[in-house]
């Protein structure tokens, strides 16, 4: 069977174990998963043999500890693997350290950039205070544009930033519509893919250029790493590899091995992800303290029909939207679960909860909705005793609420 038609979980328990990482030269066998190696110095044969790996490509072969070691190579492979058409993928300390170096790899003083405005605020903060005093303008557009984005456009745009789901709100956008226009203009397009991971949205696949990702989340999958990834284009990735060197971007062996391993079990762990989910997410959609459900794979979300027709499956975070109340109820009943987490980020095998103020990060739009917001990670435990401790919150609400 030839790479190219191996399904994704085949490609999920295959993908970055090369023999380049998995052997010893001269020898026979291999192991597994790709080894721990940590350096900083690099010892070369002799001076000839130095002068000659400075001189050339240093892109997956040993020269100094910050470009990496086979562990980071391995992984990065694994995930250019998951995104069809790809031709590398980069590594970050951080999601956020991700999205700043792609930002920074493809716009220059005088550009515009287009920004989604249910973007996560860490991004918008980049924006505001690192790529204004820098000289990019940064424009927000609404997420359901869609094909109207073409009106925003002007002779200085030159990236479009897209998150799809929000990972507040949950907007889809029409990325396929958003790409196409872009590409006919020779803009850039970037996309926060954390919420789907490759597995349920190949981005590069639906034409974005430059697909992001939060590994902290999803891939490493156990709250213990915190990581990002760059995977783009044969026209891209030769910028967004020059712009983390230049930065001095890389992560620890160590946590490449660690995301490696959590990569190795994406599927099994998406699927019960997504399953618990919905099952709580019908749950919720039927309460009378409950104004609504922010779930894209629920048939009356805004955005379902997108998600249908684009995803080919959803995970564990979503937001509902509370009747009425105020600060203190939502408080109340957060405060009060057994079974969620309170705390940021989202991803690893824990439920969690956490408060969330979306119209405090608009300015192309407005958010209204009938109550406080609550976002929940769903997670692996079972979704019976995640729903009773829900309902026990629900009661406190009202009794808060009055």
């Amino acid at each position: 069977m030839s790479e190219d038609s191996r399904r994704p979980l085949t490609k999920l328990a295959q993908a970055g174990r090369r023999a380049d990482w998995t052997g010893m030269p001269g020898q026979p066998g291999a192991i597994v998963s790709p080894g721990v190696w940590r350096a900083s110095t690099i010892l070369y044969d002799d001076v000839a043999h130095l002068r000659k790996a400075a001189g050339s490509s240093t892109h997956e072969r040993l020269f100094y500890g910050r470009k990496g070691t086979p562990t980071s190579w391995s992984l990065a492979d694994a995930l250019t693997e998951m995104e069809p058409g790809a031709e590398g993928t980069m590594l970050f300390p951080s999601g956020v350290a991700a999205i700043a170096c792609a930002l920074m790899a493809v716009l220059r003083p005088g550009d515009q950039l287009l920004m989604v405005d249910s973007a996560y605020d860490p991004t918008r903060n980049f924006c505001e205070q690192v790529l204004k005093p820098f000289g990019v303008e940064t424009l927000y557009y609404d997420p359901t544009i869609g094909a109207g984005i073409a009106e925003l456009l002007t002779d200085r745009t030159r990236a479009i930033f897209l998150e799809c789901p929000g990972s507040l709100t949950f907007e889809v956008q029409d990325v396929p519509a958003i790409t196409a226009i872009a590409r006919d203009r020779g803009i850039v397009t970037l996309l926060d893919n954390t919420w789907a991971t490759p597995l349920f949205f190949p981005a590069l696949a639906h034409g974005v250029d430059i697909a992001i990702l939060a590994c902290t989340k999803y891939i490493v999958g156990h709250s213990d790493v915190m990581m990002g990834s760059v995977t783009a284009t044969p026209a891209l990735f030769p910028k967004v590899r020059q712009s983390a060197y230049l930065f001095g971007q890389m992560t620890s062996p160590d946590d490449a091995w660690l995301a490696s391993r959590g990569l190795r079990t994406l599927g099994v762990r998406l699927a019960q992800h997504q399953a618990s989910a919905l099952e709580i997410a019908q749950w919720l959609k039927d309460q009378p303290d409950v104004a609504r459900v922010l779930h894209p794979a629920l048939p009356d979300c805004p955005g379902h029909d997108l998600w249908a027709r684009d995803f080919s499956g959803s995970t564990g975070l979503f937001s509902f939207v509370l009747q009425g109340g105020d600060e203190t109820a939502r408080a109340a009943l957060i405060d009060g679960l057994a079974h969620f987490g309170i705390g940021y980020s989202w991803g690893g095998f824990e439920s969690l909860a956490l408060p969330v103020d979306p119209a405090r990060y608009r300015t192309a739009t407005i958010w209204q909705a009938e109550g406080p917001v609550i976002r929940l990670q769903i997670g692996l435990e079972d979704p019976a005793d995640l729903i009773a401790d829900l309902d026990a919150g629900l009661a406190r609400f009202r009794a808060a609420r009055g």
